[in-house]
């Protein structure tokens, strides 16, 4: 069976980042920290060099590559939440650890990775098979950041 792991490139902060999302997330854990044998570019020997982790069950990597590949928007963690409790835990979790809040559910940890803090109620409005409720949706997520659960559920309700 092939075996896959998501590999996040991170300034010499890999450890920290996954300590985070493991205190912050279900089904989230780190399992080991290898240190590097010798001096490497963006460190030295001893320094942490990978850190092996879970995140909501995705197997993950984090390396400590120093600063010259930045992560940015073209890869992001999407979340699924149920309730706009849940959204508001994870939302206020990323975002007041030194993160940044962006547009239509998205927002950024410290280390500069990408999140989507995705409601169900978001999702299923965006396919429902009406397409004024679709647009309706749409629109109205289009004002937010983080998503408001009722403010979706009443534009699905025109």
């Amino acid at each position: 069976m092939t075996d896959v792991t998501i590999c996040l490139w991170y300034d010499g902060t890999a450890e920290e980042a996954a300590n985070f999302y493991a205190s912050v997330f279900p089904d989230s854990s780190v399992s080991a920290v290898h240190y590097a044998p010798a001096d490497f570019p963006s460190g030295k020997a001893g320094d942490p060099l990978t850190v092996e982790f879970t995140v909501l069950g995705v197997k993950c990597l984090g390396l400590n590559g120093g600063p010259i590949f930045p992560h940015t928007e073209a890869f992001s963690f999407q979340v699924a939440t149920d309730s706009q409790e849940e959204t508001d835990r994870y939302w206020n979790a990323i975002v007041g650890n030194g993160g940044a809040e962006s547009a239509c559910g998205w927002c950024k940890d410290k280390w500069g990775l990408n999140w989507q803090i995705t409601p169900r109620v978001l999702t299923e409005g965006m396919a429902d098979p009406d397409p004024a409720v679709r647009s309706r949706v749409f629109e109205a997520m289009m004002t937010m950041h983080k998503i408001d659960h009722a403010a979706i559920e009443a534009a699905r309700a025109g």
